[in-house]
């Protein structure tokens, strides 16, 4: 295994960081620096970043049903509840997949797997997320084609992929960019002000029945189908990303403790 690899398994970042931090000189292999990215340690050797040693877990990805009110971090400033507060003491070590903001609810991954991360929220792989959006009026479909065609946020051109409506002032909508409160802004430039917002679905990857404040571990299958092609998301949520069946493997436990 690739260095950076083994840097990425055992829950450093992604592989794109990890190649960072060799370069930087802060990777020892048995006690000796390490900027070689041809570098392949096997399961004897050791491994420090900063001085610290790493020990490669099994890879773990679980999935979240953020509540409002929580901040996508591990610890917070101010002092705010974050997402680690909804979770057990054995999954500190985990790092989420992006973020929502504090008032956004629904689907956040978190993982040890910087493989997988490096996947879901680098933009060539262009990975849909699908949101619920209530606004504070109805919705003027007029505008949908200056969404489309996108809206200029801190000079950055930011663009959704797919809009449905769902009634007058409830959207689906589906982006594959990460810019900061995106949806939110966006609707913002427009006139309106988003009321409620939820991520629904990451890829091919839906929340479904998940209950609020709880977590679950993803089946075998679902990662699978995280690291399939983009395209294979995209027919199977349907041309307005609402078509799917929401739920996820029947083998897939839901952890009842949590925020309620």
């Amino acid at each position: 295994m690739r260095l950076n690899r083994f840097l990425a398994a055992a829950g450093v970042g992604s592989r794109r960081y990890c190649d960072k931090l060799v370069a930087a000189g802060r990777v020892t292999i048995n006690g000796k620096i390490c900027t070689d990215f041809s570098a392949q340690p096997g399961r004897r050797d050791y491994l420090k970043v900063d001085g610290k040693l790493l020990r490669v877990a099994p890879p773990l990805t679980i999935m979240l049903h953020k509540p409002a009110g929580f901040v996508s971090t591990r610890k917070d400033r101010h002092a705010r509840d974050t997402v680690f507060d909804l979770l057990p003491k054995k999954f500190s070590k985990l790092f989420n997949i992006g973020r929502l903001d504090a008032q956004t609810e629904g689907l956040l991954l978190l993982t040890n797997d910087g493989e997988l991360a490096q996947r879901l929220t680098h933009p060539r792989y262009k990975i849909d997320k699908e949101y619920e959006v209530t606004l504070d009026g109805p919705w003027d479909s007029a505008l949908a084609q200056k969404l489309l065609r996108g809206i200029f946020l801190d000079g950055e051109r930011a663009t959704i992929v797919r809009l449905h409506s769902v009634s007058p002032t409830h959207l689906r909508v589906v982006l594959r960019q990460g810019i900061n409160r995106q949806i939110r802004r966006m609707f913002e430039a427009l006139g309106y002000r988003v009321k409620h917002l939820s991520r629904v679905r990451v890829g091919n990857l839906r929340l479904a029945d998940l209950p609020r404040g709880h977590w679950r571990v993803l089946t075998k299958r679902e990662l699978e189908g995280l690291h399939l092609p983009r395209r294979s998301a995209v027919v199977a949520a349907g041309a307005d990303g609402g078509n799917q069946k929401q739920g996820s493997s029947p083998k897939a436990k839901v952890n009842v403790l949590g925020y309620s």
